[in-house]
């Protein structure tokens, strides 16, 4: 942070104590480079999988944990959720190569306060930070866009959804295969399939994950 300012910013009581978690080495170890530079933050700790972060996590103390999506064991979507519990103070940054819809609105009904994609500029990385330290939200502009575009687009017939299908999407967003699904609600997996199809098509989605996602946004679910 420049020092020839005539009017710096002043720096916080104390620095914000960040969290890297990707399974990439040279990842994790770029972002602490650039990232230790700033004045006012403080990298208290990294991790390569979801598992590792949620057992450092309550330790560290992060004020703001930045992740990716595609890690080992855990995914990125659903450790949100479990890093929440064990660190509630904590603000969750995704820093993701994906910007598929049901990755983006996964990730923020889950609990992310911030959505950035690989290949953001240091700067801008250091600033999300900063924002969702203070209780903001900050998403990539192509995040944004899409947010936007979902936000304002009419709500097709998703209110009709039937209460199978409804049960039937609760267990995708919970993460269960088609197999486990039908043997949850005792039906046959071409049962769950037809439940699934009808259940996408009304919500305008295009995977089955999106549409639990839609729904669960909507308060369908």
């Amino acid at each position: 942070m420049g020092g020839d300012s005539a009017d710096p910013m002043p720096l916080p009581d104390r620095p914000i104590r960040v969290m890297i978690v990707d399974d990439h080495p040279i990842v994790r170890e770029g972002l602490v480079a650039v990232l230790e530079d700033e004045a006012d933050f403080a990298i208290v700790g990294t991790a390569g999988s979801a598992e590792e972060a949620m057992r450092a996590a309550p330790r560290l103390r992060p004020d703001v944990v930045v992740l990716d999506l595609e890690l080992p064991g855990v995914d990125g979507v659903a450790a949100i959720p479990r890093l929440a519990e064990v660190c509630p103070s904590a603000g969750l940054v995704v820093l993701t190569a994906y910007a598929e819809d049901e990755r983006v609105f996964g990730a923020l009904q889950a609990g992310a306060r911030g959505y950035l994609l690989k290949g953001t500029p240091a700067a801008e990385i250091a600033r999300a930070i900063r924002v969702v330290h203070d209780g903001g939200t900050a998403l990539d502009p192509r995040v944004a866009t899409r947010v936007v575009a979902d936000w304002r687009a009419p709500r097709r017939t998703g209110s009709v959804l039937t209460e199978r299908e409804r049960q039937v999407l609760r267990l995708v967003a919970e993460g269960r295969a088609t197999k486990q699904i039908a043997q949850a609600l005792s039906i046959v997996e071409r049962t769950v399939k037809f439940h699934l199809a009808s259940a996408t098509h009304k919500l305008g989605a295009q995977t089955r994950a999106q549409a639990a996602a839609l729904a669960t946004r909507r308060g369908l679910l």
